[in-house]
């Protein structure tokens, strides 16, 4: 039997000068993707629409589409995902970023990142781009529109309400609600820990109409900061607390309006607390940060009944 043949290797043909030019494109192109994304990122805060689609998905496209005038590689795929996660690299280290500010924008900046280059691979291998192509390009930037002003924009007001069944009378429950609840941050569910500033002190008592309550926010993202309300309504099991001043981080988020309560005394001697929060959305696209922050305020009421009428 013949000894089986030992395929040799190709020779590397791309001489050293070839190399080196390649490497300097490589190196070019990474310096100014950084560059032109922090002018971007940055022009967006200066201009205070960070918290509008432009930043949600009209920064992602441009950066996804610099991406792909990049020197090639296997896949300009690969190139946009790694060069996305460069980016949100450097928005959390470089530019301070909190976490949870970086876990919002990923979904969008990896999907339409994804998008865009499964289309730019298409068009490479055809050597062609479609006008389809150029219309998801198109329609992706004209949903980042989203939030620049209020003719782009979606309903921003929201209402939420949770309830909770007290154990005790309608007076014992408006003598707990009364006092407020007592913070406790290992009782906040997991959503809630997750770099959000956090409860961790109350201020004031009383449910007479122009009693005031501060609330103090700390931990999380962002400096401590205190949401301060008052009480403007107060019948029998009816009480409204609206917001005077929101200094925590949240309101970058949403603007508290007020807060409801419902106080029902039920047959079986214990009462029904319902509880129904207003406020303004004020983070674009809605269909994405509509539903995550109904969860997350969901969550909210639910753990402010929970310490405020709970077994402590």
């Amino acid at each position: 039997m013949s000894e089986p043949m030992h395929r040799e290797k190709p020779a590397d043909t791309n001489p050293p000068e070839e190399k080196s030019r390649w490497r300097w494109k490589r190196a070019t192109a990474v310096v100014a993707f950084f560059a032109i994304s922090s002018v971007l990122y940055r022009l967006l805060v200066f201009t205070e629409k960070e918290q509008t689609a432009l930043m949600f998905i009209g920064l992602p496209t441009v950066l996804a589409l610099l991406l792909c005038a990049a020197p090639p590689t296997k896949t300009i795929t690969g190139s946009i995902m790694k060069g996305i996660t460069l980016f949100l690299l450097m928005l959390a280290i470089l530019l301070i970023e909190g976490f949870i500010c970086i876990l919002m924008a990923a979904p969008f900046f990896y999907s339409i990142g994804f998008i865009i280059g499964i289309f730019a691979d298409k068009a490479r291998a055809k050597n062609h781009i479609s006008r389809f192509h150029c219309a998801v390009v198109g329609v992706i930037l004209l949903c980042s529109l989203e939030g620049i002003n209020e003719r782009f924009s979606f309903n921003r007001d929201e209402v939420i309400e949770v309830s909770y069944v007290h154990t005790g009378t309608l007076e014992e429950t408006t003598a707990a609600l009364a006092r407020g609840p007592s913070f406790d941050w290992w009782e906040l569910p997991t959503y809630l820990k997750m770099g959000f500033p956090y409860p961790q002190r109350i201020q004031g008592d009383g449910l007479q109409v122009g009693d005031r309550w501060q609330i103090d926010f700390a931990g999380g993202e962002g400096k401590p900061g205190s949401l301060l309300a008052q009480v403007t309504q107060a019948e029998a099991g009816h009480y409204v607390v609206q917001k005077i001043t929101d200094g925590s981080h949240i309101s970058h988020w949403m603007e508290w309006e007020q807060a409801e309560w419902f106080l029902e005394e039920q047959s079986d001697g214990m009462t029904k607390v319902r509880l129904r929060m207003s406020y303004r959305r004020l983070l674009d696209p809605a269909w994405y940060f509509g539903p995550v922050q109904r969860y997350g305020v969901r969550l909210a009421g639910e753990y402010f009944l929970e310490q405020t009428f709970g077994d402590r």
